[in-house]
């Protein structure tokens, strides 16, 4: 799947928010007229809007890359994210459930480290599995009816 189409339209929109966030920046030098404020106004809301679809374009980049990956030949390719998301599950399953027992029961246990990222990581992924299995049923529901 090409996604490199889609990657300069992100990168054309952010160079388009920088540009407009340059703009303005230059219109709060001197003093505030009406007519500045009014300026100012305009150039925040297209600010806004190109920032929204610079969102939107770095979205559709993200899910072209995750559809290439599922639909990707290789086994390893396809399930790399589950295995990251049972890996964390793992270490979060030792450290809050299997070490305090041995503890209790005065077993030698090792609690492992995870970090911030890992844990936001986690939290994303756990989500975004949530979002995406609602969508299915959502999607099965409709096409029922």
């Amino acid at each position: 799947m090409d996604v490199s189409g889609i990657n300069l339209n992100v990168g054309e929109a952010i160079s388009g928010v920088g540009k407009l966030a340059q703009e303005i920046k230059s219109l709060f030098t001197g003093e505030p007229t009406p007519e500045k404020q009014a300026e100012i106004r305009t150039k925040l809301l297209d600010l806004e809007g190109k920032a929204a679809e610079a969102d939107n374009q770095f979205r559709e980049l993200q899910s072209k890359v995750l559809i290439a990956e599922i639909s990707g030949q290789s086994w390893l390719q396809q399930n790399w994210r589950p295995i990251l998301m049972l890996t964390i599950v793992t270490i979060v399953a030792n450290n809050y459930l299997v070490v305090p027992y041995l503890t209790l029961f005065g077993f030698p246990s090792l609690i492992l480290d995870l970090p911030d990222k890992l844990w936001n990581l986690m939290t994303l992924g756990v989500g975004g599995y949530i979002a995406g299995r609602t969508g299915e049923k959502m999607i099965e529901t409709w096409k029922g009816k």
